[in-house]
C-alpha cells in the first residue's frame, strides 16, 4: 500500500470540498477516494490496483439522512451510508421490496454486510483477476490502452453480453440489479450541487474507454437511493447463480419483477448482470419477447398417470397385510420442481421407501440413476400392496 492523506469528514459538503481542493492540486487522475466500510477500497490498495493520493472518511456523516431508512407510500428512500445488514432486514423492505432484501443477503458474508455501504457497493469494481493483478500490464481499466488480456486468458466469469473489444469484465455487483428492475433513482452531491439521476443511467458500458466505469464527475459523492412504490415491487425476486452457496460472486444472475393482476401479467421487468460488463447497458429493464411468449403458452400439464396425478397429492392407498406378513409400506415418490407453480418439471424424481416391521425400520433409498443391483433390492423392500404418499414440492 503507498501512502496517502487521511482526512475526516463531518458533513457532505465538507467532504465535496475537500475533494475539490484536492482534485485541484494534484495531477493524478481520480486522487480522491472516500472510505465508508472500506470493504473494496482497502483491498484495491493493498493490491496497487487503486493508487488515491487522498482518503476522505465520510462514516461521521451515518448520524445524519446518509445514515437512515425512510418509508412512506410513495417509497422508500435509503441513505448511501446504510450498511447492507441493516437494509436486508429491514421490516418494510422485506415485506414491500423482497428483491432487495434478496439481493443483499445473498451477498458477500455476514461479516462484510455489516460494514460495507449502500453507497460503496454500487460503485465496486470488477473482480477480474487481470484488472486486480498488477503483473498484467495489459488491462484497459487500470492503464488506458494497453489492451485486454483476458481476451486470450481466462475468462470463464467474464462477459459473454455487451462486451466490446476493449474490455470483458463484468460488473460484480447484487444490489444493482435490484435498484435497477424497481426504476429507483440515485442522488449525488458534487462541486456543481446536487442532483437526482434514474440508477440506470449511473454505470457506462466498457465501449473505447472502459476506466470510465460511471457517470460521476470528480469528488462527486452518492448521498441516497430512492425506490418507488411500484405494482410490481412486492412480486420480485433476486436468482444468483454461483460455484457454492455463499461468499462467492455470481456466474449469472437476475432481479425479476411482476406486474400481476387478476392472473394477467401485464408486466415482466429483467435486470440481468454477472455476464454482463455493466448494468448500463440495459437503459431500461424490458419485456423480453420469450417471457412474453411463456406468458401467453397455456400452462403445462402434469403427466396423468395414476401415481402422479395432482389429484392424489396427500391422499393415501391402503391394503391389508402383505402375503410376508410385513407391515404397510409408506412409499413417497416426491417431485422436486423448479417451476411446479407454472407447471414446468425440470427437478429429480426422488424415491423414498420405509417399510416398517413391527420393532426395527428398514430403509431403501434410490435416485433416479440406479444400478441393476441396487433397483432390484428396492424391489424387494417394496411390497406390491402398499400405503402411496405423493407430495409435489418446490424447488425453491
Amino acid at each position: 500500500m503507498r501512502p496517502f492523506i487521511l482526512e475526516q469528514a463531518a458533513t457532505a459538503d465538507a467532504a465535496v470540498q475537500a475533494a475539490a481542493v484536492a482534485n485541484a492540486r494534484s495531477s493524478v487522475n481520480l486522487p480522491v477516494r472516500y472510505l465508508a466500510g472500506g470493504t473494496t477500497l482497502i483491498d484495491l490498495m493493498k493490491l496497487d490496483v487503486m493508487r488515491p493520493e487522498v482518503v476522505i472518511n465520510i462514516n461521521a456523516l451515518d448520524q445524519g439522512p446518509l445514515g437512515r431508512i425512510e418509508s412512506d407510500r410513495d417509497g422508500v428512500r435509503l441513505g448511501a451510508l446504510v450498511r447492507m445488514s441493516d437494509a436486508a432486514e429491514h421490516a418494510d423492505i422485506r415485506t414491500n421490496y423482497p428483491v432487495i432484501e434478496q439481493s443483499l443477503k445473498l451477498a458477500a458474508s455476514q461479516q462484510i454486510r455489516n460494514m460495507a455501504s449502500l453507497g460503496g457497493n454500487v460503485l465496486q469494481r470488477t473482480r477480474c483477476s487481470y484488472f486486480r493483478d498488477v503483473s498484467y500490464a495489459a488491462c484497459n481499466k487500470r492503464n488506458p490502452g494497453s489492451g485486454c488480456a483476458a481476451l486470450d486468458g481466462v475468462n470463464r466469469r467474464h462477459a459473454v453480453l455487451g462486451a466490446s473489444d476493449k474490455c470483458i469484465a463484468t460488473y460484480p455487483g447484487d444490489f444493482a440489479q435490484a435498484l435497477m428492475v424497481l426504476d429507483a433513482h440515485v442522488e449525488t452531491t458534487g462541486a456543481k450541487g446536487t442532483r437526482t439521476l434514474p440508477f440506470a443511467a449511473l454505470h457506462h458500458t466498457p465501449g473505447e474507454t472502459p476506466d470510465r466505469e460511471t457517470a460521476l464527475q470528480p469528488g462527486e459523492m452518492i448521498t441516497a437511493f430512492f425506490i418507488p412504490a411500484l405494482p410490481w415491487a412486492r412480486r420480485s425476486l433476486y436468482l444468483k447463480v454461483r460455484d457454492r452457496e455463499s461468499y462467492e460472486f455470481a456466474l449469472a444472475s437476475a432481479a425479476v419483477a411482476l406486474d400481476l393482476a387478476d392472473g394477467v401479467v401485464r408486466e415482466a421487468r429483467i435486470a440481468s448482470a454477472a455476464s454482463r460488463p455493466c448494468l448500463g447497458a440495459q437503459r431500461r429493464p424490458k419485456r423480453r419477447c420469450a417471457v412474453n411468449r411463456s406468458m401467453r403458452r397455456p400452462r403445462k400439464q402434469l403427466p396423468t398417470r395414476p401415481s402422479l396425478r395432482p389429484d392424489l397429492a396427500h391422499t393415501t392407498v391402503t391394503r391389508s397385510r402383505s402375503a410376508n406378513g410385513h407391515s404397510p409400506v409408506r412409499c413417497s415418490r416426491r417431485p422436486r420442481c423448479r417451476f411446479d407453480a407454472a407447471g414446468i418439471d425440470i427437478g429429480d424424481w426422488v424415491w423414498r421407501s420405509q417399510q416398517l416391521r413391527p420393532r426395527k425400520p428398514i430403509w431403501a433409498r434410490a435416485s433416479r440413476v440406479m444400478t441393476r443391483a441396487s433397483r432390484s433390492r428396492v424391489r424387494r423392500a417394496i411390497p406390491l400392496t402398499s400405503r402411496l404418499v405423493i407430495r409435489p414440492t418446490r424447488f425453491w
